[in-house]
């Protein structure tokens, strides 16, 4: 369960989602910081329950194979993992007139907080992924409780928003950022492998000679 929690935390990556939930509210007082909290991280965890339980029929209704998707999700993992090395905004989440319009929205707790920043396209990119490998009913009970444990955190994080900000600093949020991203690119290169492996069965086969 700690790998599943691991690779789906470090791309939600709660951590990072404070300065902008800090500057989306910034009038807002900790009693309505605390609902907006509370309502974003549930709303997550249900878009990224719903995605492991109905992720493989959607692609199965596309014609989409699993391969095919590890290849592709690995790529926009990759991607964001890149951007959270550099320490900037990832546009695979949210472009920056995305951004500009959330500012002006009264509720901003499911758009954009719980989608697309904390339950965006890798988010559920990484949990489709994890839902096709986990075979068992055990492996999917795993896999929700690790989803669960996410939100949960991500909960914890927003509602203390204001002193962790104050305690790390936009520096200590950067660097938690940029190891985040060294993990997360480690996650995306191993749905990769598998990806072209599947893909091309001979490179499976010439590197185990």
């Amino acid at each position: 369960m700690l790998k599943t929690f691991v690779s789906i935390f470090v791309i939600v990556n709660p951590i990072g989602a404070i300065p902008v939930f800090l500057s989306l509210a910034p009038g807002a007082g900790a009693p309505e910081r605390s609902r907006v909290a509370a309502r974003a991280a549930t709303a997550a965890t249900c878009v990224l329950l719903a995605s492991a339980l109905a992720g493989e029929a959607a692609l199965r209704f596309f014609g989409i194979g699993v391969p095919s998707f590890r290849v592709g999700g690995g790529i926009l993992v990759l991607l964001i993992a890149v951007d959270m090395l550099l320490a900037r905004p990832s546009r695979a989440r949210s472009t920056p007139e995305e951004s500009a319009e959330a500012g002006g929205r009264e509720d901003i707790a499911v758009v954009p907080l719980a989608v697309p920043l904390l339950a965006g396209p890798g988010a559920i990119s990484a949990v489709i992924l994890h839902a096709e490998q986990a075979g068992a009913l055990a492996d999917r009970l795993v896999l929700n409780g690790a989803i669960l444990l996410v939100g949960i955190v991500s909960w914890v994080a927003l509602r203390l928003a204001v002193p962790i900000g104050a305690r790390l600093g936009a520096t200590g949020i950067n660097v938690l950022t940029r190891l985040m991203g060294l993990i997360l690119a480690a996650i995306a290169v191993e749905f990769l492998a598998a990806g072209v492996r599947d893909l091309l069965p001979a490179l499976a086969v010439g590197a185990a000679r």
